[in-house]
């Protein structure tokens, strides 16, 4: 049977919901300020206010194609994708690389031409409100980010704890998660350093920090493209899933009394979610019938962990030999 229009309308508002909110967030606060800072660098004629409008802006686009993309990554797999589409986020992610590089090397060239021939600076009184205003807007969003980082790999923390818990735990977020930390971070960090390039440009006979500002937040935002693309590049290829991951599979696997062993395992992931492929050993004496019923319940308890979508197991009677923690391979200078 077809689906009507509003059941078609209530499926796609609900897919748009599951899209990642800090990329959302910071989509909205990024569009007001790339309109301010165009207009500050304008009138101003300050390079590192440029900077900031240029890395502004590609911020803004970054975290739109974001935005689409996690929306698009939560879509229920199907008989063509059986495995799901977590992967499209790193696809839209390396799109959003492109944009900030192309946006970084402007911003290089706009600094380099500063440096020669330096400018003098006007409507400072625009440039403060528009970098604090920047300054407040990046410094919400990025503890949003922080705040989603720590919801998705499932940290308790709050108030400043929220910021060595992001710092350890942001290569466990979601792509959207990573890309939003790393530019708000760079963002608010930028708005400080130009102000402060601006500041002495204005007031000191060092005329070319301003210029200089603008290459030192032109060269962050290459560091964050590619930081940002390194992640992606391997998510793409197909990365294995954190430590912390795996002890959990183990943990639910070994905690049913029919199981024994793990004879081996492997956890892909794809997005922020988690593809799980083992073989575990049964206690011997099973009947076919009991040993599938042991299976099918072992992957229940994994597909009820939130971050696993999909579970393929193998059973085999105990071996009598211990398989899992698997033991580390031999250094060359065991083997001689």
């Amino acid at each position: 049977m077809a689906e009507t229009k509003e059941e078609s309308l209530i499926k796609a508002w609900e897919l748009i919901k599951k899209g990642n909110t800090s990329s959302f967030y910071a989509a909205l606060g990024n569009l007001s300020l790339v309109i301010l800072k165009g207009i500050t660098a304008s009138l101003s004629g300050s390079g590192a206010m440029f900077a900031e409008a240029m890395h502004t802006g590609a911020d803004t686009i970054n975290q739109i194609f974001v935005f689409i993309g996690s929306i698009l990554a939560e879509r229920k797999p199907t008989p063509r994708f059986p495995t799901g589409f977590g992967r499209l986020i790193n696809v839209f992610c390396m799109g959003a690389v492109i944009i900030v590089t192309i946006m970084a090397y402007e911003t290089l060239l706009e600094g380099i031409h500063l440096i020669q021939h330096p400018a003098s600076i006007d409507s400072l009184g625009l440039i403060i409100f528009s970098l604090g205003t920047s300054m407040v807007i990046d410094g919400f969003v990025l503890s949003k980010a922080m705040r989603e980082i720590a919801r998705e790999t499932r940290s308790e923390a709050k108030g400043l704890v929220l910021i060595p818990v992001a710092l350890k735990n942001v290569n466990r977020a979601s792509p959207a998660t990573r890309l939003v930390f790393y530019e708000d971070l760079v963002a608010t960090f930028g708005a400080i350093l130009a102000l402060g390039a601006i500041l002495v440009t204005r007031f000191t006979p060092i005329k070319t920090l301003d210029g200089f500002a603008a290459i030192i937040i032109g060269l962050l935002m290459g560091g964050v493209a590619y930081r940002v693309g390194y992640d992606n590049m391997v998510g793409l290829i197909g990365v294995s899933a954190p430590k912390e991951i795996e002890d959990k599979v183990c943990q639910i696997i070994l905690s049913d009394p029919d199981t024994t062993d793990i004879n081996k395992m492997r956890i892909l992931q794809e997005g922020r979610f988690y593809h799980v492929e083992s073989y575990i050993e049964l206690r011997p004496g099973l009947t076919l019938a009991t040993a599938d019923s042991i299976k099918s319940r072992i992957r229940d308890q994994l597909l009820a962990y939130e971050d696993i979508t999909d579970v393929t197991l193998g059973i085999i009677e105990d071996t009598g030999v211990k398989d899992w923690p698997p033991k580390d391979p031999p250094s060359d200078k065991e083997k001689s």
